[in-house]
């Protein structure tokens, strides 16, 4: 798939081994928008299907290399779930600099993606410890690599005449994210635990786990179909070579870091409480109720909720939320930031406040239903949406011409380094056993406390803050 395209007539200073090098001089979306945006929707899938079902496999499923059950505490799952978070927040630095220095934005992505297909193939055949860590090494590094590529390639597609377009296209890229979400969280879990049709579908002589994990790589193998189909649609921005060191490591690029990386430091606090709904509120789930709305929901599926919320937030923050508080202040993506730190902190408190049910509960042998939860996703999903759809886009366009894919991988790194603070925690917070020292009481409320302080402190910050941006093509 990755080999070059025959040569096609054009201009030759826009055209390199065929494929265009420039933004289309249009004022409507880009050809290969959707081609970009359908191959982001299936990746996510797969993603995030196996991620929906990685605490319980770690901690239910997982085996010895005789075949024995042998699952890990809830802690140390809790610590390695993190650790993978990290491990593919931080793989996009590598897989930014192989884009801007060496081959482009195009073929890291489809080499990359061979990559991830690898890693789901590894999770499906082992479910020993060494198929799990290799499995996850793989996926790291390739849907670490390729993700600041495809958020980069995406704001390639625009120019001067249709810039003005880039904050819906994001939008929009961020919803089909959540729209594979949303089907592999639903899904995943039913196959490895055989509900509903699985049941029947999956002989008893096969594992549940191979399934599980398996119909996201291929969905991820399908993924890199439809990103290839699109190749002669996009802008192929070429890749920097020397001249992207030197502007990396020239004024421009030390001026660029230097104004983002305190934004960054920021946000990283927001992902080492944000990406707990897939570990620690998995296991408070385990303590709730969760026959709702008439169903017997199981507790890795209430993750299903942030995707969905996601989609519909999306258009009612853009059309809704945004225009009505602009009629009041001026709404700037810093503000926008800022706003969703505190809705973070907020939902940490809601699940502070499930906690103190759940202990009350035991004392008369009930659980708090999982509505609960629903509240607390409803309002994480709120601060999602103004601090990581923001962050996105912010970053691109506060981004030099030739940093793009690297601008947005020191951002994903935010991602990394709030997962590593997780982790960090986790294991502090752990004896020899495995066991927590302190309570999930005092767990909860020690990560709502850190919110409520980085929200204070960024407010500050943000008064200080200078913007530049940087659309491809106008320089032209």
């Amino acid at each position: 798939m990755p080999d070059s395209p025959p040569a096609s007539s054009g201009v030759a200073a826009d055209m390199h081994a065929g494929y265009r090098t420039a933004p289309e001089p249009i004022s409507t979306m880009p050809p290969g928008i959707p081609y970009i945006v359908g191959n982001e929707a299936a990746e996510r899938f797969s993603f995030y299907g196996m991620k929906a079902i990685l605490m319980v496999f770690m901690t239910d499923y997982l085996i010895m290399g005789a075949g024995q059950p042998r699952g890990m505490k809830d802690a140390d799952a809790n610590f390695y779930f993190h650790i993978f978070e990290a491990s593919a927040y931080a793989f996009p630095i590598i897989g930014a600099f192989f884009a801007d220095y060496l081959w482009g934005k195009y073929r890291t992505i489809i080499w990359l993606s061979l990559v991830y297909c690898f890693g789901h193939l590894a999770l499906a055949l082992d479910e020993t410890r060494l198929g799990l860590f290799v499995g996850l090494g793989l996926v790291a590094i390739g849907t670490g690599g390729i993700k600041p590529c495809v958020s980069a390639h995406v704001g390639d597609q625009f120019g001067p005449l249709n810039k003005h377009l880039l904050e819906r296209v994001y939008g929009w890229f961020y919803f089909s994210i959540n729209f594979g979400a949303l089907f592999s969280s639903l899904l995943t879990p039913m196959i490895l635990a055989r509900k509903w049709i699985f049941a029947d579908l999956i002989p008893e002589s096969h594992s549940s786990a191979a399934y599980a994990f398996g119909l996201p790589g291929v969905l991820m193998f399908i993924a890199t179909i439809v990103f290839w189909l699109g190749r002669h649609k996009y802008a192929h921005i070429p890749p920097g070579g020397a001249s992207f060191l030197k502007e990396v490591t020239g004024p421009e690029g030390r001026r660029t870091f230097l104004r983002l990386l305190p934004l960054y430091f920021f946000i990283l606090f927001f992902w080492t409480l944000y990406d707990q709904h897939g570990s620690s509120w998995v296991q408070q789930a385990k303590e709730l109720d969760c026959h709702i709305f008439g169903l017997d929901l199981l507790p890795a599926q209430l993750q299903a909720v942030n995707p969905l919320l996601v989609m519909i937030f999306i258009p009612l923050f853009n059309y809704v939320v945004y225009p009505t508080l602009n009629r009041w202040f001026r709404l700037t993506p810093l503000r926008k930031i800022g706003i969703g730190f505190l809705f973070t902190a907020a939902a940490f408190g809601v699940s502070l406040l499930i906690e103190m049910k759940i202990v009350d509960g035991r004392a008369v042998g009930v659980k708090p239903t999982a509505l609960w939860q629903i509240l607390a996703y409803a309002i994480i999903t709120a601060g999602e949406v103004m601090v990581s759809i923001t962050g996105l886009e912010y970053s691109y366009m506060q981004a030099p011409r030739r940093m793009k894919s690297l601008v947005m991988a020191f951002y994903l790194l935010s991602v990394s380094l709030g997962n590593v603070l997780t982790a960090y925690i986790n294991h502090a917070i752990s004896d020899e056993d495995g066991n927590s020292k302190i309570t999930d009481i005092q767990y909860f409320a020690l990560f709502t406390t850190l919110m409520l302080v980085v929200a204070v402190a960024f407010s500050v910050w943000s008064r200080y803050f200078k913007e530049e941006i940087y659309i491809q093509g106008d320089d032209i």
